[in-house]
């Protein structure tokens, strides 16, 4: 996912709960769908930033030769000034863009 390109707000934004509990019918659903959402694009994000300073790591340095790195601290400056993953997931969420299921309950026969 590309997440330069989400609309979503880079600081808390006030919501309706009324809003949030349409699609499910049910708020504390929602949250819990939202917060699922917000751990897999955490888990995303934290991937992608690894795998960029990744470039940046010697296995030959130690305390006299550390030495700052302008693209290093240029790449963690950017992903420090993204929307926060809850934000983008409730921002999906609210726009129907997240996938979700509910398992269906099967009634069990009492003895």
């Amino acid at each position: 996912m590309d997440y330069k390109k989400s609309n979503a707000p880079l600081t808390t934004v006030t919501r309706n709960l009324y809003d949030m509990d349409n699609p499910t019918g049910n708020l504390y659903q929602s949250v819990a769908i939202v917060s699922k959402r917000a751990n897999q694009i955490s888990v995303q994000m934290k991937q992608e930033l690894n795998v960029k300073l990744e470039e940046f790591t010697s296995f030959t340095d130690n305390l006299e030769e550390v030495f700052e790195n302008r693209e290093q601290i240029e790449i963690s400056k950017f992903y420090e000034r993204l929307p926060k993953p809850t934000l983008i997931a409730l921002q999906e969420f609210m726009e129907g863009k997240i996938y979700y299921r509910t398992p269906e309950v099967v009634p069990t026969e009492e003895q």
